[in-house]
């Protein structure tokens, strides 16, 4: 956390929206600040996994039940409002400011000192979409209500999992070429998702009254197009080409979004036409209220960096980036959310002892070679070689043991788990990052045995290489699976009959 602040006088605080990105990214910065901490949730399932559930009182309920709003606020100092619905209809800003009336009037019978408040960034005067209208109602209602409120105002946060992050993400990787609508040169003013959580956790702590807006970025002001080429730059990828053109189009733009990204039309409507305008902070009055950051805020450049989780080392884990707030993707988090993984995965059941299976993984490759179709994995060794890489002549070291770090024809050692895990890191030639992870565990009275291959595109040529590998995939992976168990097998069998001959 970019310089989290701590509280001088710890608050008991209820969050609302902790389901969501923000929100359940806040509650452990409050809770690391020394606050005592409430979540109202509809769902408390969806926070069934988070590693902070023990620390927080969960309350289960919405925000249009007036009499159970009352009583999750008894008691409560600050009340953090981060709910706000991306589906539009018939009656959506009414309802958000209904909803929001009504929170406010149960904060003020309940004696809450303040509400804080997560809005968008926009010029004033400007026609808005109908999303970023309703958020700034919504900041009206708090403001205009007896309790007092800070009403912060954001632009394109930027993180892993952030649906506007996403969307730049996705439209980067995917289009080397972007034709693109006008609004791809309005000026934008992004904030890395840590900054935000700060200002968010530094608002609990203020002296009162404040009750007022604030604008908050990074201080740095790029186009749209721009924020898509810096992202390029940053992940390595060649240099985008967008070309504006001379029309608006929010809706046929937003359609375009959903067809090209995994992020669905729902959301992809209403980020779009929030774009339509500049994005940029107009007051930096926050400053004398609270202070930058330790270290100033994050860049926009930087902040990208830490959302592709650059500031690891890369390692595929449980989760697939490793950068804390900004990368980690939580259980909450949509399925479109995080860096684009491709996957195979394939289990094999037998009887087998899990000791057996694990001989086969550890001596897998140079001699003992790949157990499918050889012929496959030699011409893509000839095609890693033909491209400068290593191919398969690289062998290994020892024909049964393996450690970290070593070399197994194109792929390195980069975790073994003895008798349980081998993940292998490819060193060939791809456009992507590429792992193959082999497991095996206890199952009943025999084994299980696990298999994954992981691929990180990079780019267009990423997401082509792998739909091109498929069919071979379809073929080599589930014979590898069978054909690892079958050799255990072997020699499990050899392994007793030796010891049946033994005198």
């Amino acid at each position: 956390m970019n310089g989290n602040p701590t509280a001088a006088h710890p608050k008991t605080v209820l969050v609302t929206g902790a389901t969501g990105y923000i929100g359940g990214r806040l509650v452990p910065r409050l809770l690391e600040a020394g606050h005592t901490v409430r979540v109202l949730v509809r769902t408390p399932a969806k926070i069934a996994e988070v590693p902070w559930l023990d620390r927080v009182q969960v309350i289960q309920s919405s925000l249009d039940d007036g009499d159970a709003l009352r009583e999750a606020l008894d008691g409560v100092d600050v009340l953090y409002y981060l709910v706000h619905s991306m589906a539009a209809g018939a009656g959506f800003e009414a309802k958000e400011q209904a909803m929001a009336g009504m929170t406010a009037r149960a904060a003020a019978a309940a004696g809450v000192d303040r509400i804080v408040y997560l809005g968008g960034l926009h010029p004033s005067g400007a026609e808005l979409s109908t999303h970023m209208r309703s958020r700034e109602a919504v900041g009206k209602v708090f403001l205009d209500s007896p309790v007092d409120a800070v009403v912060f105002q954001a632009g394109v946060v930027i993180g892993s999992g952030s649906a506007s992050f996403e969307m730049i993400r996705h439209l980067s990787e995917t289009l080397p070429l972007m034709p693109a609508p006008s609004w791809v040169r309005n000026r934008i003013e992004a904030i890395a998702v840590r900054d935000v959580l700060y200002y968010l956790v530094a608002a609990a702590s203020l002296d009162g009254p404040i009750n007022r807006t604030f604008d908050i970025g990074c201080r740095e002001v790029l186009s749209y197009a721009g924020m898509m080429k810096e992202y390029a730059a940053e992940a390595g990828l060649p240099y985008r080409v967008v070309l504006a053109l001379p029309i608006p189009a929010p809706k046929l733009a937003g359609m375009w979004v959903a067809l090209t990204t995994p992020i669905p039309l729902s959301m992809s409507l209403p980020l779009v036409e929030s774009l339509q305008h500049d994005a940029v902070t107009r007051e930096r009055d926050i400053d004398g209220y609270i202070p930058v950051p330790a270290g100033g805020l994050t860049p926009y450049r930087s902040a990208v960096a830490l959302a592709l989780g650059k500031e690891r080392d890369g390692q595929v884990e449980t989760t697939w980036a490793s950068a804390g707030v900004d990368a980690d993707p939580l259980p909450s988090d949509p399925d479109w959310s995080g860096h684009t993984v491709n996957l195979d995965e394939r289990s094999f059941q037998s009887d087998v002892d899990p000791k057996h299976v694990w001989t086969i993984i550890e001596g897998i490759g140079g001699r003992n070679g790949w157990y499918s179709l050889p012929l496959a994995w030699q011409v893509r060794g000839w095609l890693d070689k033909l491209t400068g890489g290593a191919g398969l002549l690289r062998g290994r070291r020892n024909p049964h043991l393996l450690a970290d770090g070593e070399v197994v024809d194109w792929w390195r050692v980069e975790r073994i788990d003895r008798g349980h895990l081998l993940r292998l890191r490819a060193e060939m030639r791809a456009p992507g990052r590429a792992w193959l992870e082999l497991s095996v565990e206890p199952d009943g009275a025999g084994s299980r045995y696990r298999q994954r291959a992981i691929f990180f595109p990079k780019g267009l040529s990423g997401r082509l290489y792998w739909l091109a590998v498929l069919p071979f995939h379809s073929v080599i992976f589930p014979a590898m699976s069978r054909n690892i168990t079958a050799a255990a097998r072997e020699l499990q069998d050899l392994e007793s009959e030796r010891a049946g001959h033994t005198p």
